[in-house]
């Protein structure tokens, strides 16, 4: 039997917690089980439901910071130093929030299972929007669902509560006082900020790597919707964000940690000065509370053929930066897939980073996803293209393809073919012959080969008519 036991403290609603236990047991079975705090429900338990989403408060950089969270896919060992944020938490003493009140008023609740996630979802959207806006206050619960209502009752409280409450700031502190002031949240989150800088003091390095290892999490997003059961029963390490920057750029070289979630990417100034469209990019990939838990390391590690972030950095013909006790490597990202779920990577060894470089002011970029589902779901086929033109000719061009080969797929005979030749009609035709030679789609239950062969051509079109609307025409492609 396991014994790995880890001491962890952190804060839930407003009680302090400190306690032995294994740092993979979930977040949901500890609040359910041992604190007994039922609100927070069990569905799917694959992160796709939202019942059981809670928020997360942490301190980066001195700030204190929420995200909202699957507490079916979190490890107990990420709360440590933390503040955990149940629907008890958000509870006031002798009447409802408005948030709640809001939901009861607009028949945004029936049986009710669901309405504790949509509540804290709401309220992570509360705490972290600089600017409230509806449409995003929409978007904000698009990792939970609901079977009854058809989401309008919820739709016209989300209406109803930013109606009569607009804050535009970036202060969290002024924020939350003022949250309170209008009771969306309990007094006791005045103090939170304090409490968790001196839990901080306390803690300790821990959850370091042993031979006895078997599992390294960070995010546990996928890990711990296929092997859960196991992870509890086996000695795990647990990688928690860097105290460093995540995102970083020198002399127009790019480098992610590989802890970075795709929330940091989407939020990063340094990732959004470069692709303008990376929101619209990356709003396909999950809901947001997995956005705020699956890491760039974690997305790559995972070896889909179809990972969305995986494709992205292809495109960038990235570096996968390894370290292990021992050394540390790069490996090209195009080489470090040797087959089906088969990496260039030693079991000790992890990705410590990833890097990038945009040799042109000038690129042009492009990602495309086709999914049974436009959100939430994984793609049947995506595909990403860089682009660097000179004197009307392609002087660089790098092109990612997943779901057509058993690994994520850097089309190299197709770049080579339209290398320094110029993106007319022709050559793309051409190019698309190229790359029907260099993919080998199975059928599955995500579509046929065939037509998975079809919609990568209609998403190589697809790049070129973006990118080059003035010369490309859809006809004449067709």
């Amino acid at each position: 039997m396991n014994t790995q036991l880890k001491n962890i403290k952190f804060i839930c609603n407003d009680s302090d917690v400190e306690i032995n236990i294994h740092p993979g047991t979930t977040v949901l079975d500890f609040i359910r089980n041992t604190l007994r705090l039922t609100g927070t429900k069990e569905g799917c338990r694959e992160g796709d439901c939202g019942a059981c989403t809670i928020l997360i408060g942490e301190l980066i950089n001195n700030r204190l910071i929420y995200s909202s969270a699957n507490s079916c896919l979190l490890p107990m060992g990420h709360m440590n130093g933390k503040h955990l944020v149940t629907i008890e938490g958000l509870n006031l003493k002798k009447t409802l929030n408005p948030v709640q009140q809001a939901f009861v008023d607009e028949g945004g609740t029936q049986c009710g299972f669901c309405t504790p996630g949509f509540i804290i979802s709401l309220t992570g959207y509360l705490l972290n929007a600089n600017n409230y806006i509806l449409s995003d206050a929409v978007n904000s619960l698009d990792g939970n669902i609901c079977r009854c209502t058809g989401h309008i009752g919820i739709k016209r409280a989300v209406e109803k509560i930013l109606q009569n409450f607009q804050y535009a700031n970036n202060n969290e502190t002024e924020k939350i006082l003022l949250l309170i002031e209008n009771n969306f949240l309990p007094e006791y989150f005045k103090n939170i900020l304090n409490r968790l800088k001196e839990i901080s003091l306390s803690l300790k390095e821990e959850f370091k790597a042993t031979e006895k290892s078997k599992y390294i999490v960070s995010g546990g997003t996928d890990l711990f919707v296929q092997k859960w059961d196991d992870i509890i029963n086996s000695d795990i390490v647990l990688i928690n964000k860097s105290k460093e920057k995540l995102i970083t750029e020198v002399d127009g070289k790019f480098f992610i940690m590989g802890e970075a979630t795709v929330s940091d990417l989407i939020n990063s100034e340094i990732i959004k000065s470069i692709f303008p469209d990376i929101k619209n990019y990356f709003n396909l990939f999950g809901s947001l509370p997995i956005r705020n838990r699956a890491t760039v390391a974690g997305n790559i590690v995972n070896a889909s053929p179809i990972g969305d972030i995986t494709c992205f950095l292809l495109a960038l013909n990235a570096t996968v930066h390894l370290s292990n006790e021992s050394l540390k490597r790069t490996v090209p990202l195009k080489d470090f897939f040797k087959g089906y779920k088969s990496l260039d990577k030693a079991p000790d060894e992890l990705i410590e980073s990833v890097s990038f470089e945009i040799t042109s002011e000038k690129f042009l970029f492009n990602f495309e996803k086709v999914s049974r589902r436009t959100y939430l779901d994984i793609a049947s086929v995506n595909s990403s293209v860089y682009l660097e033109i000179l004197n009307g000719e392609i002087k660089e061009i790098h092109l990612s393809a997943g779901g057509v080969a058993p690994i994520p797929l850097y089309l190299k005979k197709t770049r080579n073919f339209l290398l320094n030749k110029k993106p007319e009609v022709d050559i793309i035709i051409d190019g698309a012959a190229i790359l029907n030679e260099e993919i080998s789609p199975i059928s599955d239950a995500r579509g046929s080969a065939e037509y998975k062969r079809l919609l990568l051509r209609q998403l190589f079109y697809a790049h070129f008519l973006k990118l080059f609307p003035e010369i490309i025409n859809a006809e004449e492609l067709l």
